[in-house]
Parts: structure tokens; C-alpha cells; sequence
């Protein structure tokens, strides 16, 4: 799907058709798509492609007449009634006359561009959009950051008392995702810092200001990302520990059962042989004292082996 979009009197509006100062959002293209805007604006089809892969690696491109910076973004994924973190890349193509974005998916990082909620946006100011989305990238992370250490938390609690792999599987999803994002966040910053040292951007006046807290954010990401991922790793691995504690646990509860079971089934197994002399056999209520000896040694059983350090 293809947008295009321009500063009009100060507000971003959709337009119908590319011109001068524009931006040109590209989503998931078609085959026709792409080959209009490489035609019209003289962009290498291969350099319009790139973002549709999704092991597409961050960079900086300087070609003839335009600049292409390639970074990946978080993006959520619903599986299994459960939201999921990954990253896919984002193309964002600078010419002489407007900017193209590419990107597999509609994400919510440009969203905000679209309906004009930005503050300082221009479509003809380049060079600051791509600072503007770098910003908001790594606010993403870190916000998305924020969610899973939420997950994780909630996590722990459920843990405490499981006995299924269920948690442990979903801990491994989790630090699956921050696996994504320190990679990728990683990526990012070489990126940035190739933008720091980039002579054919015209950034202006506020802008230094602007790069730097796009480097802070990113850097930040990155330190937080790297702590979950361990705190996470060390959390798998405990409570790995623990839900076999809980397996063993039930065993235990299971076996002292059954050995306190094996008790009455012993003794009324034996009345059940075919002997004309057995205790009680011929004695006036001897079923009923039969009954209540086996119950009083089950009970003594289940208090012996309920305190015995064997079972704790």
C-alpha cells in the first residue's frame, strides 16, 4: 500500500500523488508499486526491495542521488492469544526532492507521523525526519522493554507454585524477544553513529540537540535490554530448578500415599486367602476390628512418614 504526505500550513495531509517536499510511506508494496516510485524517483528497485526482508541487517547507504538508512524496529506479533516482540527492518530513502519509508508491515512508529500528532514534523524538512523516527524508535524499545520485564514479573509469581513447562516455554519467548532487540539495538547504533559523521544531511538548528537524545535513548535501550536478558536468563534457569522441585514435591505427597495405602490392601489381602485359622476370623465384630486396626496403622504410617527427613 502506498501514502503520500505533506506539510500543508503547518499540518500533515494526504495527498494524492508524489511531489516536491513530500513523503511517500510505502507498506507491504506491490510489484507496481515499487516500480512507480524507482521510476519516479530514480531509486535502484534492489534498494526499494531491501526492507522486505526480514533478516535485512541496519545500515547507511550513500548512493547518486539519495541516501538510504535501513533500521530495525520492534514490532508485536500475536500468536496463541499472546503478543510477541520482534523486530523487522525499516527503510528510510532520502532524495533531493522528498523521503521514501519501506517497511513489510503497517507499524505503529509512523503512525504518529501520519495523522500529524508529531510536534516540530515536516515533510520537507528530511533530515530532521529521520531523526524524529529514530527517536521514536528507541522510545519503543524501551516502552516494549517495559512490558516484558511486566511479563516477566508475572511470570515469576506463577512459577512459585508450578509443576508444567508451560512458564518456563513462555520465560524462553521472552528472552527470545530481548535476544531481538539487543541485536538489533546494537545495529541501530551503528547507524547512528554513521549519521553523527554524515556530511550530506543539512541537519538544522535544533537538530544537535535532537541527535544526541536519539543517541542517549538508544544507549539506554540497549543497557536495559542487556539487564533483563541476564535477569531473564538467570530466572529461567532457577526456576527450571524449582518446577523439578514442585514435580518431586507431588512425587513425594504420591508415594506416601501409596505406601500408607499399602497397609490396609496388606492386611485385608491376607483375610482373603482361604485359612480356617486367622486372628478374628471367628470373633464377634472381628471385621470391624479389622477395619479399625488397619486405619490406625495407616495413620500412624502417614504421621511417620510426613515427619521423616526422608520426605522433606
Amino acid at each position: 500500500m502506498m501514502r503520500v504526505f505533506s506539510t500543508v500550513n503547518g499540518r500533515t495531509e494526504q495527498i494524492a500523488k508524489p511531489e516536491r517536499g513530500a513523503w511517500v510511506n510505502l507498506t507491504n508494496p506491490s510489484d507496481s508499486e515499487l516500480a512507480e516510485i524507482a521510476d519516479t524517483c530514480k531509486i535502484d528497485l534492489a534498494d526499494l526491495r531491501a526492507p522486505l526482508d526480514d533478516e535485512e541487517r541496519s545500515r547507511v547507504d550513500v548512493e547518486d542521488g539519495y541516501t538510504m538508512v535501513i533500521v530495525d524496529i520492534p514490532t508485536v506479533e500475536e500468536r496463541g492469544g499472546r503478543d510477541w516482540y520482534e523486530t523487522i527492518p525499516l527503510s528510510i530513502i532520502v532524495t533531493d526532492d522528498l523521503i521514501v519509508t519501506v517497511c513489510m508491515e503497517d507499524s505503529m512508529l509512523l503512525q504518529p507521523f501520519m495523522d500529524g500528532s508529531i510536534r516540530g514534523f515536516n515533510t520537507f524538512m528530511r533530515s530532521r525526519f529521520i531523526l524524529q523516527v529514530l527517536y521514536r524508535n528507541a522510545s519503543m524499545y524501551l516502552r516494549y522493554l517495559r512490558i516484558i520485564d511486566r511479563e516477566s514479573d508475572k511470570l515469576e509469581n506463577r512459577l512459585q507454585s508450578s509443576t508444567a513447562n508451560r512458564e518456563i516455554l513462555l520465560l524462553m519467548e521472552l528472552s527470545k524477544s530481548l535476544v531481538y532487540f539487543t541485536t538489533s539495538l546494537k545495529s541501530n547504533e551503528v547507524v547512528l553513529e554513521k549519521l553523527t559523521n554524515l556530511q550530506r544531511f543539512r541537519y538544522y538548528e535544533d537538530d544537535a540537540d535532537l541527535l544526541e537524545d536519539v543517541i542517549t535513548e538508544n544507549k539506554q535501550a540497549i543497557e536495559m535490554a542487556s539487564i533483563y536478558q541476564s535477569v531473564l536468563q538467570g530466572m529461567t534457569d532457577a526456576f527450571g530448578t524449582i518446577v523439578s522441585n514442585n514435580v518431586n514435591n507431588v512425587m513425594k505427597t504420591f508415594t506416601i500415599i501409596s505406601l500408607v495405602m499399602a497397609i490396609p490392601t496388606m492386611i485385608f489381602s491376607l483375610y482373603g486367602m482361604n485359612f480356617d485359622e486367622m486372628p478374628l476370623l471367628r470373633t464377634h465384630g472381628g471385621f470391624w476390628i479389622a477395619i479399625i486396626v488397619s486405619v490406625a496403622l495407616s495413620g500412624l504410617a502417614a504421621w511417620i512418614f510426613t515427619r521423616s527427613n526422608r520426605f522433606n
